[in-house]
């Protein structure tokens, strides 16, 4: 089944948005909305999140292909993934590079990580949540407050939280997510053998703050993707565009310009 995507702008090169972990493709819609006197945009709500379909397990190289079925190699793109769905652009653009004319990587590297005790955390608070008997949305943030210290993460978290027939739910395969996480978090080195690197260009974007995009992951980096530049962003963390909207906004103006 294709995934769910949500189309801006009517002319121009194409930008097509993969959002991160427990994300949504309008994560990236005011962002998006300022590419669109010039480009036609394309918000991709991952497998197992949003209004995508649900998958039986988790595939960083079938994600990356599903991606790569919406695009055309007679139009192609600027590709922009940020966390999980950095990693599923960037495996796009090795798996099949005639369809990414550029790549954009925000705030992860082609490594596996270890950060899988805290998603957790969130995973196993959010599934602790009795929808049946849950009336308003700020007793799911109650809820969520001792798991998920950090409110900006809180409210990004409910915003997949959806209230449809005088009934809640989650637009997220939340028993998948926590069952396949540490495949999330990893990185499917060993099924890229005999896989050249993406010699299209590739802009990295981090933030100052997160230890995402760290100088020992550098090699793999160039290993995979030679022709990168990479900026740093000062005051934020690991959700650059939604911590520094406006300098993100613009970094990636003049890149896919």
């Amino acid at each position: 089944m294709a995934l769910y995507t949500t189309e801006l702008g009517e002319t121009g090169s194409r930008v097509v948005f993969c959002h991160g972990l427990f994300g949504q493709g309008r994560n990236f819609t005011a962002i998006a909305k300022g590419l669109t006197d010039d480009h036609r945009v394309t918000l991709v709500d991952m497998p197992d999140h949003g209004r995508s379909p649900w998958s039986e397990r988790f595939d960083y190289l079938a994600a990356a292909d599903q991606v790569a079925n919406l695009l055309h190699e007679d139009d192609p793109v600027a590709l922009v993934g940020h966390s999980m769905g950095g990693k599923i652009a960037m495996l796009a653009a090795l798996r099949h590079p005639a369809l990414v004319e550029r790549l954009v990587v925000v705030d992860v590297a082609p490594v596996p990580y270890d950060h899988a005790t805290e998603f957790e955390g969130y995973i196993k608070a959010m599934r602790a949540i009795d929808l049946d008997r849950l009336e308003r949305r700020s007793q799911a943030e109650d809820a969520l407050r001792e798991a998920v210290r950090s409110p900006t993460v809180r409210g990004f978290l409910l915003q997949s939280l959806r209230r449809e027939h005088d009934h809640w739910r989650w637009l997220l395969n939340l028993e998948l997510l926590g069952r396949d996480l540490d495949s999330i978090t990893g990185w499917p080195e060993s099924a890229l053998a005999g896989t050249a690197a993406y010699d299209g260009p590739v802009l990295w974007v981090g933030g100052a703050d997160s230890a995402y995009v760290r100088a020992d992951y550098a090699e793999a980096m160039d290993r995979w993707f030679p022709r990168n530049r990479r900026v740093t962003v000062k005051g934020a963390g690991h959700w650059v565009h939604s911590e520094q909207p406006e300098v993100f906004a613009e970094v990636l103006r003049r890149f896919v310009d």
